[in-house]
């Protein structure tokens, strides 16, 4: 796959360039539509309703989870189709197929990167705190395109063969959200749920992202925790895309 990299980059490059061909805003839209769910969801939770959770200021605490879930939420959704979207092409082509679920994340991750002045922005206005953990938003990417990946290689091929499944990663990513600490912390959660809410890996990800601005919040075994799992879905899906990959192919 490595002396596939230049083939990788070429259809990540192309991915950018279809998304937003057409389209007046371009670019800005990678920063626009992560800054509207902000804005509304800073509104209702600062302005309409009275908030107990989340940390001050709010727009920062928010932004720093809502910019990497989305990430996690638009990658895992286009990943979980990728083989069947370009079905044609896959079979026409000799590149690692595998390549078809890393151009999915590793784009959207590129969007990522772009969105995050916005935070950048918004933590000078509030004068946000910022202290040297900021620079643990690097091996929150890493860790974060780890288990995309991984669970992207395990639904990929699963899609093709049972379509349903990618209605089902629909719903199941809009109950995520509200499971995982976007709007709010863990040790926002009920005590009896802690432990629950604590298995999500997307938890000491995000912990890691706000690090730099709430370390407080970050707690380094729910951080290994992540790390684990990640690694291990990353393990799995690969092993599950290899086994499947031949039966994937007479498929499409």
């Amino acid at each position: 796959m490595w002396s596939r990299r230049r083939a990788l980059g070429l259809l990540v490059s192309r991915d950018l360039k279809v998304r937003y061909a057409g389209s007046w805003l371009g670019w800005v839209w990678t920063v626009l539509e992560p800054l509207l769910m902000a804005g509304a969801y800073w509104v209702v939770f600062t302005q309409i309703f009275s908030r107990s959770a989340g940390e001050e200021p709010y727009i920062v605490f928010l932004l720093a989870a809502l910019l990497p879930w989305t990430w996690f939420n638009g990658g895992l959704s286009e990943a979980a189709r990728a083989l069947r979207t370009d079905g044609k092409l896959i079979r026409s082509t000799n590149v690692p197929r595998e390549l078809w679920v890393l151009r999915v994340v590793l784009a959207k991750g590129v969007e990522f990167l772009f969105s995050l002045p916005v935070l950048a922005l918004f933590a000078v206005v509030t004068g946000a705190d910022v202290n040297w953990r900021i620079v643990l938003v690097l091996p929150a990417t890493l860790l974060l395109a780890t288990l995309l990946t991984g669970i992207g290689f395990l639904l990929a091929p699963l899609v093709v063969l049972v379509r349903d499944l990618e209605r089902i990663v629909r719903i199941v990513l809009r109950l995520a959200f509200y499971a995982s600490p976007v709007v709010y912390a863990v040790r926002d959660v009920p005590q009896a749920w802690e432990w629950l809410f604590t298995l999500n890996p997307l938890v000491g990800i995000f912990e890691l992202f706000r690090a730099g601005f709430f370390p407080e919040l970050l707690d380094p075994s729910r951080v290994a925790l992540s790390v684990g799992v990640s690694v291990a879905m990353l393990v799995l899906g690969w092993a599950v895309f290899a086994r499947l990959e031949r039966t994937v192919l007479k498929e499409l």
